[in-house]
């Protein structure tokens, strides 16, 4: 199974505790024949061509240790949960968190000191995530995020403008349903998997507040959902396409005249359009609506059982701190995707016009993160009750009470844990 980058937006799994990865063979990692420490860097294996060969790359032109890389196939968050239990698993690993429990288990180490200097020039968005107790536990590798494309010509033919608002947008997908041609792709399933707490920012809400409450505990959190329903009512919304929303195929084909994709996508839909398409945040809603962009990043952790820390730490320092070369290559040059240093998402050549440079704009001043406490139980709470409001028609405030409620003792089970 091969993993692309755009996962760690998707809706997200528990990190089970199982096994332990059958290739640990509980070795003493000591020094290698060249009297250097050996450090082992674990990945996930990518979909995009190239990037393993980049990263060993990158390893190979570290001279302070050697860097053995491993790529990991298969459920990649069980393997590293389970082997930062263990002695024998990585020094350096790649993660989607790292999680809370990673955090307060002590499995992961302090990399606050690597950010001096530096740390305002990181996406604040996709840091927040990685941060707890005013400590960061992990380096931002590259952002990636998701937007509303939309077809220039078809708008202009319908003679619709490019939605500013969630009622615009659902006025505009019903006047663009025509013949053939849906309004809008959200996914097959409405919505419900990919769009998450991206509408409830929309509002002006989110899914947990900085001192860790309920972030949709209001009246707005209804008003905007029951927009998500009227668009599947209306049947303005694409269903049933032969690929989901993550591939940008239905748009490409002329199913739909906008589609919510991800920033992956770009390359390819430029390839077949040119310039007859733009790229929209998920549009404000209400008074104290604001547009929502979420952005989602994996990063570089230290496991504190390796017996190489200080060495560890060197390395990451210098691959996604120093080695700023490195970073814009990652991001670019084997997939589509935004540095996670604002200056060089700044100056990167290939996000520097069009529809790439207002992604990085919305990115930047728009972008949120899944909040650390909001867990995978929360996630399928929120995620259930929005389906079931999209697609049976079920009452949002019924719904949202339902999952307010579990919000609130989860975020409780969650501080006294």
């Amino acid at each position: 199974m091969t993993i692309s980058r755009r996962t760690l937006l998707g809706t997200g799994a528990a990190l089970g505790l199982l096994t332990a990865c059958g290739s640990n063979t509980g070795r003493d990692k000591g020094s290698s024949p060249g009297g250097k420490v050996t450090l082992d860097h674990w990945y996930h294996q990518y979909g995009e061509a190239g990037t393993e060969a980049a990263v060993r790359r990158y390893a190979a032109a570290y001279d302070k240790a050697k860097v053995s890389v491993q790529w990991r196939p298969g459920n990649y968050d069980q393997q590293t949960a389970a082997a930062l239990l263990t002695s024998s698993g990585p020094d350096v690993f790649e993660v989607n968190g790292p999680t809370l429990d990673q955090i307060r288990g002590g499995q992961v180490a302090d990399l606050t000191a690597l950010f001096d200097g530096v740390k305002d020039d990181f996406n604040p968005a996709v840091l927040a995530p990685k941060t707890y107790d005013g400590k960061i536990w992990g380096v931002p590798q590259v952002v990636d995020t998701q937007f509303l494309y939309y077809r220039k010509s078809l708008l202009k033919d319908a003679g619709v403008q490019p939605p500013a608002t969630l009622d615009e947008l659902v006025d505009a997908a019903k006047a663009l349903t025509r013949n053939k041609v849906k309004g809008l792709f959200l996914g097959n399933d409405g919505g419900a998997g990919v769009l998450g707490g991206t509408p409830l920012y929309a509002a002006g809400l989110s899914l947990v507040t900085a001192d860790g409450k309920v972030g949709f505990d209001d009246p707005a959190a209804a008003r905007t959902l029951g927009k998500l329903r009227q668009l599947y009512a209306d049947k303005s919304l694409l269903l049933g396409a032969p690929s989901d929303w993550s591939d940008p195929s239905a748009f490409l084909q002329g199913l739909t005249a906008m589609q919510w994709s991800g920033l992956w996508a770009l390359p390819a839909v430029q390839k077949a359009l040119g310039d007859d398409f733009g790229v929209l945040p998920f549009p404000k809603d209400g008074p104290n609506g604001k547009p929502s962009v979420p952005v989602g990043a994996y990063a570089a952790a230290v496991s504190t059982r390796s017996r190489h820390q200080v060495e560890a730490r060197a390395y990451v320092k210098w691959l996604w701190v120093e080695r700023t070369d490195f970073q814009e290559d990652f991001a670019l040059s084997y997939g589509f995707h935004i540095p996670a240093r604002l200056s060089l998402a700044k100056k990167a050549a290939k996000l520097r016009q069009g529809a790439a440079a207002d992604a990085v704009t919305y990115a930047t001043e728009h972008g949120y993160a899944q909040p650390l406490l909001w867990t995978p139980a929360l996630q399928t709470a929120y995620q259930d009750a929005l389906n079931r409001i999209i697609k049976d028609g079920a009452s949002p405030d019924s719904e949202l009470k339902s999952v307010i409620r579990k919000t609130k003792d989860e975020l409780q089970r969650v501080k006294k844990s």
